[in-house]
């Protein structure tokens, strides 16, 4: 008998949108009453701790929050290097389809399971979403992800005005269908330099 194991993934602190424009998507999701934007260059200066796949890392990319009550809603595009959403925006695999299949000789109706991959073109979408892991400290949070089967993918440290940010988002995509990141700010976070749009919130 199959136990399920004690859940530890805690509340969803935010959903991030994957684009080739970010400031397209930024409108799109205006017109929804969602924003404004804080927008901030992940750079080897701002992030200078990234690793990928096991090595070190050389991804940038440009990141935009916006608050919707206590949802984050985050807007990633890649600007060089390797990084999952670089490879979100290339391709995606898609969950395995059932289709049909029928054997002439004993008319007998079977299924197929049949997993596809297909480019995406450069098309956003909803590339991965993050939990708080119920805010225990970030080695616990990839040490118990690892025992459950999720090694880390892509992980990084960035530097606040004061105080750092430690992300890491783990091999999830190929059992869920979609990547979990798990974020920790330091007690001492300050937001770091950063523009806002279409422009910062009415004081």
């Amino acid at each position: 008998m199959t136990t399920t194991p004690v859940p530890f993934l805690g509340t969803i602190t935010e959903v991030c949108i994957v684009t080739p424009d970010h400031r397209t998507t930024m409108d799109g999701l205006l017109r929804l009453g969602i924003g404004p934007f804080q927008v901030f260059d992940f750079t080897p200066i701002t992030v200078p701790t990234r690793r990928f796949r096991g090595l070190d890392g050389d991804f940038e990319l440009k990141v935009c929050f916006a608050k919707q009550g206590d949802l984050v809603f985050e807007i990633m595009q890649p600007v060089s290097g390797k990084s999952l959403m670089a490879e979100w925006l290339h391709e995606v695999r898609f969950p395995a389809i059932q289709t049909a299949a029928f054997n002439s000789s004993v008319v007998a109706r079977c299924s197929l399971t049949i997993p596809i991959l297909m480019k995406r073109n450069n098309k956003e979408g909803i590339q991965h979403i993050a939990f708080n892991c119920k805010n225990i400290p970030m080695t616990e949070r990839k040490r118990e992800m690892q025992a459950r089967g999720f090694p880390p993918a892509m992980e990084g440290v960035w530097k606040g005005r004061s105080g750092t940010c430690t992300f890491c988002f783990f091999v999830t995509e190929a059992t869920v269908g979609t990547v979990v990141e798990s974020i920790h700010f330091s007690d001492d976070w300050e937001d770091p330099e950063h523009d806002w749009y279409p422009a910062g919130p009415k004081e």
